[in-house]
Order: structure tokens, then sequence, then C-alpha cells
């Protein structure tokens, strides 16, 4: 970066948040998914105004802006693939207001999810996204990436809260986007537009987003399932019954082996397949229909059910489900995470095709995720040192996102596209579906500064590349 940029951006940053040294360069290099990516320099800015001023700058000198929040992505979406400066927004974190009243909040990005939930729960209200890293992930970055989770199945993703935004532009103009009414049709809906747009349309400086009511009650059971197939015939089973649980989690024989092998916690080692399904709403119905659910889990080839009796009992079992993702990472150095998602009834037939490319390889994948809305996590432990075994990971994850697409389906249910999804874009949208959303981006941003070189395929990009 040309000297005159960097004496500019001390003119809006102090050297307190503004990092140039190698070492500090390289904390932001990465993220939760695969890909390092060294930035120029990283800023911290503090308030709105510093964020306008640096993104005018940037597009001044033609400097990439890649915004980033708590680094929990699987998708590289705040990777600075073209260098650059990083904006690391999690110093705006000033505002977490509660309006009971008007059943909504609003937040500034740099807050923790968690923290959300906390308060409105202390209200009454819910705030129903809550992906699994929401003890450490930021409501921004949750909100760029329209990050969702279990819940999704029954109170619906991100996007379905967030009903305005005070953002930064791609050129660096501060604008405001729906507001505080449920109902708003006045001109183009910019906020779905950006929720989930992964930072290439806008910086998200503000939000507001809609709570709801906090159910009642809930209850939660688990069954094993001694064939994988049977599971998922057991999840389309209970969603056709007319009974929409609040979550409907998968985890499969190498998940269950994992977790016991990190915190050895009873589960059934020789079960192909695991369930826990919650419900929520009023205490009767809950009761008739957690009932009804468990008798569909037998039906459908169970081998054991259990109904937890006590919030002790249900904590036990979702302890295993929230144990996968740090069990799985102790067998092997590398993990790449996906998220393919298919129609609810052509989960079994997902299930068998993501069977047959572990066999075909012979790799190391686990599957775990929110099955009842086909959101599946097939995940591939290996060692990214080890080139010819990387060869087969890059022809696996291939199969896996057409396999997803011929079933119906999608490349990402919720961690978005960033840059290894990228090449398959045009499978699922076509060559004017992408085109449209190319267009978007240009007119939104003129320079190509903002998150560049995610969402859309380099040129000459045709498929994953894992191995250099």
């Amino acid at each position: 970066m040309e000297q005159v940029a960097l004496d500019a951006l001390s003119q809006i940053i102090p050297e307190s948040r503004m990092f140039l040294d190698l070492a500090e360069r390289y904390c932001y290099s990465y993220d939760a998914s695969f890909g390092e990516y060294l930035p120029e320099v990283v800023l911290q800015p503090i308030n709105v105004k510093e964020v306008s001023e640096l993104v005018k700058l940037a597009n001044v000198h033609k400097i990439p802006v890649s915004p980033r929040g708590a680094g929990t992505s699987l998708s590289g979406g705040p990777l600075p693939v073209k260098g650059g400066m990083v904006l690391d927004l999690t110093l705006l974190r000033d505002k977490l207001i509660i309006d009971r009243e008007n059943m909504l909040a609003i937040v500034s990005p740099g807050v923790i999810t968690a923290a959300i939930h906390k308060k409105a729960e202390e209200a009454g209200l819910f705030y129903p996204p809550d992906p699994s890293s929401s003890n450490v992930a930021t409501i921004g970055g949750n909100l760029l990436e329209n990050s969702s989770g279990p819940k999704g199945l029954k109170y619906g993703t991100t996007k379905e809260y967030v009903i305005g935004l005070e953002v930064v532009t791609p050129t660096g103009e501060i604008i405001r986007t729906g507001g505080k009414t449920v109902k708003n049709v006045t001109g183009y809906d910019l906020t779905r537009l950006i929720v989930g747009s992964e930072g290439t349309l806008g910086i998200v400086t503000e939000a507001i987003i809609r709570l709801i009511p906090k159910p009642q009650s809930r209850k939660t059971f688990v069954a094993h399932f001694n064939h994988f197939i049977d599971s998922g015939h057991a999840i389309t089973s209970i969603l056709s019954s007319g009974i929409l649980p609040s979550s409907l989690e998968l985890m499969d024989q190498a998940c269950i082996r994992a977790v016991e092998s990190y915190r050895p916690s009873g589960l059934p080692l020789r079960a192909e397949a695991i369930l826990i399904i919650e419900i929520d709403g009023h205490p009767l119905a809950i009761e008739e229909e957690i009932n009804k659910c468990a008798d569909i889990c037998r039906a459908k080839g169970a081998s054991y059910v259990k109904i937890a009796e006590s919030e002790d009992e249900r904590d036990t079992i979702w302890s295993a489900r929230k144990l996968v993702s740090p069990a799985i990472t102790q067998m092997g150095p590398t993990k790449i995470s996906e998220d393919a998602t298919v129609p609810r009834n052509r989960i079994p037939a997902m299930m068998e095709r993501l069977k047959q490319i572990r066999d075909k390889y012979e790799l190391n994948l686990v599957v775990f995720g929110h099955a009842g809305d086909g959101n599946l996590h097939p995940n591939i432990i290996t060692d990214k040192r080890n080139k010819a075994e990387m060869k087969k990971v890059e022809l696996a994850v291939s199969e896996i996102f057409e396999a997803a697409i011929e079933l119906g389906g999608t490349l990402s249910g919720e961690h978005g596209i960033g840059t290894l999804k990228s090449p398959y874009m045009e499978m699922e949208l076509g060559i004017n579906g992408v085109n449209m959303m190319k267009k978007i981006k240009e007119a939104w941003d003129p320079n190509n500064i903002l998150n560049p070189g995610k969402i859309f395929p380099e040129k000459g990009q045709t498929k994953v590349v894992l191995v250099t």
C-alpha cells in the first residue's frame, strides 16, 4: 500500500487502532474456514462516520476493503483475498437496546449474538436465530452471512427478523433501509438484499431486529437408529405429520464416535444416527406432539427413544450435539465444513449420496446438522499437508455440491458462498441469474472495493481448489 494512502488512513484512525505489524496482520488472515490471505493493514473503526470515511478513502486509492466481525465464518466471508484493508468492526458494540413495546432490538454490529438472546429473554422475548457460534459470533457477521441455526426449521432464518439497517455503501455513503415497522413496502427491499450479501454490498453499522414472545414451554427427546437411512425417513414422516419441531438435529455414527472419544457421554457407538428433536409452545400441545414424534421414530426403526423429563436431562441430550464441532476437530488438523441443503423430502436421498461419496473416496466424512430443514453439514476431516488426499477431497466436495443441486437443493443453507462455492453458482442459478447479481454488484460498487473475490468465481476458475 502506498505511503500516501497510509498517511491518509492515519488521519481517520489513530495509531492505537491501526495495525501494520506482520504478526498483527496475520491474526486477520484467516477465519473458521479454509484458506489464508494477508491484509496490508487492519483498522478498528468505532463509529459509522469513521467507517464511511475509510470506505470513501478506499475508493480514491482503489484499496480493497474486507469487513470482519469475530472471524467465525465457515465460507471465507471476511478473508482479504485481494489484500488491502480489513475493517475490524468488533469495537462497534455500544448499542443493545430492547424495545419491549414494539418487540424490537436495536443493535450495533459488534454485539455478540448470545448477548441479544440473553437481553431479549430477560424482557420475556425471543430472538430465534441461534447459530452454533452465537457465544462468540457478532450479530453483524450473522446478518451479512444470513446465519441461522437449529431453530431455523420452525422460526426461519436471520433475514426474517431484520427489518431495518444503517449501512455504509461500497462508495462510502451512509443510508438507512427499512425501519421499526414490521410492514414496509416503500420501494425496493434493500434490507433483504443486504442481509446475506456477505459484505459485498454494504457494511452494516446498526440493525433493527424483530423479536417474538418467548415460548411458554419446551420438551426434548433423543432417538437412536441402527440404520442411517431410517433416521432420514423418520425426519420426513415427522414433518409430514403436521408437527413442526423447533429443532430437529442429526448426528451420524462418525460424529457419535468422535464425541465419545473426545468426552465420553454414554452415546451408542453402534448406532448409525442420532436424532435430537425439540418441541416448543403451549405445555399441553407439546406433551401430545413430543409423544407423537417419539412414536413415529419407533415406527421408523429407532432402537431407543428417551424424552427428557427435566432441564438437566435436556441439557445432557443437547450437550452431545454441541460437542460435535470441537470433537471432530480432534480427528485431523484440517476440517472442510459444508452446508449443502436439500428439500425436506429429499433428505433420505441426500444422506445416501453422502454415504456413497464417503465410501467412494475413502475419506473421513462426518455428517451432522439441522436435518429438519434439509440443512445438512457434511464435514471432511483431513490434513492439508497430504496433497494426494486433498485432491480426493476436492473431488468429494464437488460431488457434494452436485448432489445437492441434482436433488433440487442449494449450495449453502447458512454458511454463505464465500470463495469455495463460487464456481458452482451457475450450476444452481444459471448464467443469467449470476449475471443479474453481478450487475447489482457493479452498480453498487463501481470500483469493486467492498469484499472483492467473494460469491462470484474468478476468471478461469472452474472448480473448487484446495491444493495449490
